[in-house]
């Protein structure tokens, strides 16, 4: 029986040894019947399947994949991902081995209508790989963020790598989406940059308008269920700070925690929850940080499960960023959810969350801090709520999907009258 099962599969056989076909049989049979089962359910259930390409999976990346695959139950998707790391590396490098892996899913049996990959690969390249072995699908790439708005350290002629490869991506694609009018913005004005760098080479002066006519600002959908599912702590004697993002230089945790250890030395009262992200090469930095905190620091780490990360949510009254990268923001709109009180910067993509109220110019931030450490509330569950479910998945799933039936049925016509916005196979590589 198995015979004729590998026969159909047109799997090699190692017949020269026939115990050693036995047990070689036994071992892959498993992987065998997964992708049977695939070639059947891909015929019968007749929903558009989509291949998700995304070799940094994690954080915000990782988010937006599940959340598109968890509300948009009309779909199929494929998820081809690498594990979140080395993101300049996988810019460079991942394109063939994700072209390796969806032919040969093609060859397995699967069958998809479009592809989406993420902004963190060289899809010029992947493109092109793909459509040398005949595969050739209509085709949108997300930017989660843009090089050509990225903080370096230290000025660095790699940066001009890596905003080639974000501009060429962007003009191989069917349809491109930025998360936020401010990625869309410091996209382009940094694309303009980069042509005129090379006008004396005569570059198509078109390009732009190519560009501007096939992209969309569809932001990435929320999911606060396990937020919603906690109730809210019992309010104390003390305001609490939250800080919930990448201990990072783009973050700029060293003017948050300056800015606390003034306040503090004014004998304001306060307790502070550290959340996040924090890499082992900013060890010394936070072991001096939270000794500067001292005894006001209730948590300080990143919080696993999600459900712990919601219920340190819900002890916040105060979320503070003070970054000077942010193509979206999230982590803001998470503690927002759970009813903490934002207070961020007037610049990047907060402008298009908050209202004036909620946000502050670098001269304000410590005095507007102050002001709310003095009388500090939480927010409402009326005001928490108008400010974040205009970015919720239930908000957004229409605008998803009729982007997406537009992108699959190749219809690109179509495809650019979608308006600008403010049950799955997994393919994922587990190290690498």
């Amino acid at each position: 029986m198995l015979y004729f099962v590998f026969l159909m599969l047109d799997i090699q056989l190692p017949t020269e040894n026939p115990g050693r076909m036995f047990f070689w049989c036994c071992s892959i049979m498993p992987e065998i019947m997964k992708d049977w089962k695939e070639k059947i359910h891909w015929q019968k259930n007749g929903r558009p399947h989509l291949a998700l390409v995304e070799p940094y999976f994690g954080g915000s990346h990782r988010a937006f994949l599940e959340g598109l695959a968890s509300h948009l139950c009309q779909w199929n998707f494929s998820w081809f991902t690498q594990p979140a790391r080395g993101w300049k590396q996988r810019m460079q490098l991942a394109a063939p081995r994700m072209a390796e892996r969806l032919l040969a899913a093609v060859d397995r049996g699967c069958h998809f209508d479009a592809l989406l990959v993420s902004s963190f690969i060289d899809f010029t390249l992947l493109r092109s790989l793909l459509a040398r072995h005949g595969l050739v699908l209509p085709t949108a790439i997300y930017f989660h963020e843009n090089q050509f708005a990225y903080p370096v350290q230290q000025d660095s002629q790699s940066v001009y790598q890596f905003q080639a490869l974000n501009f060429s991506s962007a003009l191989a694609a069917d349809s491109i989406v930025f998360n936020s009018e401010h990625n869309f913005l410091t996209f382009f004005t940094g694309v303009d940059r980069y042509l005129q760098r090379g006008a004396s080479t005569g570059y198509r002066t078109d390009l732009l308008d190519d560009l501007h006519k096939k992209s969309r600002i569809i932001p990435p959908g929320m999911d606060y269920a396990e937020i919603d599912s906690i109730e809210a702590a019992a309010p104390g004697s003390e305001p609490v700070v939250l800080w919930n993002h990448r201990w990072e230089h783009d973050k700029q945790p060293d003017i948050f925690v300056d800015a606390l250890e003034q306040l503090a030395g004014e004998g304001l009262a306060f307790r502070i929850i550290v959340l996040g992200d924090q890499h082992q090469r900013q060890t010394a930095a936070l072991a001096d940080a939270r000794k500067r905190l001292g005894e006001r620091v209730m948590h300080w780490g990143y919080a696993t499960p999600r459900a712990r990360y919601a219920e340190l949510l819900r002890r916040g009254d105060i979320v503070v960023s003070t970054a000077v990268h942010e193509f979206f923001g999230m982590a803001v709109l998470e503690a927002v959810r759970a009813g903490c009180r934002p207070l961020v910067p007037d610049r990047l993509s907060y402008p298009e969350l908050f209202p004036e109220q909620y946000r502050y110019q670098n001269s304000e931030f410590i005095p507007k801090l102050r002001r709310l450490l003095q009388r500090a509330s939480r927010l409402d569950q009326g005001s928490s709520r108008n400010l974040t479910d205009p970015w919720s998945w239930s908000t957004l799933t229409p605008v998803y999907s009729s982007w997406l039936t537009a992108l699959s049925s190749g219809n690109l016509l179509e495809l650019n009258r979608v308006p600008p916005q403010k049950n799955n196979t997994v393919f994922a590589e587990e190290s690498q």
